[in-house]
């Protein structure tokens, strides 16, 4: 059977049906309005009407069905050739008892402005029954005035299921609490919702097409390698986090973000092509902040145990005071020094030009080993005024230091001249207290690769400065000072 057999497009009449003009009577009308049409005109159009993704037929002013597509066809079983120049769909199509409403409801569009929205229980070629949602419209005549209806239809659950991707493509892109960010094979930003504006810290419209890494400062590499890797292979199993840093005009914002990825490919080709990747992300920073924090600490807390077990089993107190020094050090700080006041008595009141300082331990400057004593032989250190350690001591407090962001050569001379190694780059200084008397200070020094120390470390520093001094005073009671 020819294309234009199946779509209702033929002139050709069957054996036992009688002939009918063109005049509106109840027969059968080419596909292109009029029998003199080309057959290549005729050809096209049976062409577009199977090519159609919804199924589709029409009606003469009469009710007599002058097209219809394969699709329609798939829907209810009835073929072209079984379908086109029946009246109406009574009998074949739709039950006997519904035949009339149906027929009524589809040719009121004839009268009727736009489209008209139905849903009928149609019958299939097996004598199933489909429920279908239809569009139908007036078909105008060439002098303007209705000549016939087409009606467009689907099956309801097709429809809903579209509708309802529809859907929830604009709820994610309109409402979602959560980022929603489409991009294109360039990874590119093609579409964001407000929540993922927000988060990249710029408009709807200002960041599309640009590339990511005038958006992020941070996190760019791994994130478009999160992004090839879906656009060749796939989404992942799991959702990933991943730290950036958001660009604002003050300064840098880092984030950590739970991102979710999944490949974007055109349903209306045979081959999966990629669109692009739909990309879902929450920020997860405070969470995530709030485990590293809880972690850290419990971390910490067993170090404090376990230094407290082997200074315990320490004879010399001065050998407790490297345990402490040296488990402290483990995730904290990169070199640690301890200074004692050299008549073992100071106070808050001392100004830091009459206080000395004399070095009673330290951890080795090159290779790594464990803290070793020093300064038996008294000699203070050289501090210039104003020194961290200094004001430590003074003022029976913590003081934190750091070169700040200069030169790796500047960084070099600003920790030489404070008597530090000369890769420090960040210093905490905490007094050594106890029985109501100072002591000395332990130094923690940090590398440049490394954070400045915080509020939360300068507690911890308290804490091992608690347990040193404890054992440094033991030490002096019993004629070990150093």
């Amino acid at each position: 059977m020819s294309a234009s057999r199946r779509s209702g497009t033929t002139d050709e009449l069957g054996p036992d049906e009688p002939e009918r003009d063109g005049s509106g009577g109840s027969g059968r009308e080419s596909s292109g309005g009029s029998g003199r049409e080309s057959p290549d005109g005729s050809d096209l159009l049976a062409a577009l009407l199977d090519g159609m993704d919804a199924a589709l037929c029409a009606l003469d002013a009469h009710g007599v069905v002058t097209h219809w597509n394969r699709e329609a066809e798939r829907v209810l079983g009835w073929t072209a050739a079984e379908a086109v120049g029946r009246q109406g769909f009574a009998g074949w199509a739709v039950r006997g008892a519904d035949a009339a409403e149906v027929e009524a409801r589809l040719m009121s569009a004839m009268d009727a402005s736009g489209r008209q929205v139905h849903e009928f229980a149609l019958l299939t070629k097996d004598g199933g029954r489909v429920l279908v949602r239809t569009q139908s419209a007036a078909v105008r005549g060439p002098d303007g005035k209705p000549a016939g209806v087409y009606c467009a239809f689907s099956e309801v659950h097709a429809q809903i299921d579209l509708e309802r991707s529809i859907a929830l493509s604009e709820a994610l892109l309109e409402d979602a609490s959560w980022g929603v960010v489409l991009v294109d094979a360039d990874l590119r930003p093609a579409v964001v919702n407000a929540h993922a504006a927000r988060a990249l810290g710029a408009g709807r419209t200002s960041v599309l097409g640009r590339p990511l890494g005038e958006l992020l400062s941070q996190g760019v590499e791994e994130l478009e390698s999160a992004l090839t890797h879906v656009l060749a292979e796939g989404a992942p199993p799991a959702p990933a986090d991943i730290w950036v840093g958001v660009r604002e005009p003050e300064g840098e914002r880092r984030r950590c973000w739970r991102c979710g990825f999944v490949r974007l490919s055109s349903p209306l080709s045979e081959e999966p092509v990629p669109l692009g990747v739909g990309w879902l992300f929450q920020d997860v920073t405070e969470s995530r902040q709030g485990e590293q924090e809880a972690s850290l600490l419990r971390f910490r807390a067993q170090q404090l145990h376990r230094a407290a077990r082997a200074a315990a089993e320490c004879e010399d107190p001065a050998e407790a005071v490297t345990v402490h020094l040296d488990f402290a050090l483990a995730g904290f700080a990169d070199h640690a020094l301890i200074d004692r006041v050299s008549d073992g008595t100071a106070d808050g009141g001392e100004s830091a030009g009459r206080v000395r300082l004399v070095r009673i331990a330290a951890t080795p400057s090159g290779a790594p080993g464990p803290s070793r004593l020093a300064g038996r032989a008294g000699l203070p250190v050289r501090y210039r005024e104003g020194h961290p350690a200094l004001q430590c001591v003074e003022r029976a407090g913590s003081v934190r230091a750091d070169a700040g962001a200069v030169p790796a050569e500047e960084a070099r001379v600003w920790a030489v001249s404070r008597q530090w190694p000369a890769d420090a780059a960040h210093a905490l200084c905490t007094v050594l207290r106890s029985r109501g008397r100072t002591l000395g200070a332990v130094t923690f020094l940090r590398g440049p690769g490394r954070n400045a120390f915080a509020r939360s470390d300068a507690m911890y520093a308290e804490d091992v400065a608690v347990r040193i001094a404890t054992a440094l005073d033991l030490a002096g009671a019993t004629g070990h000072p150093d």
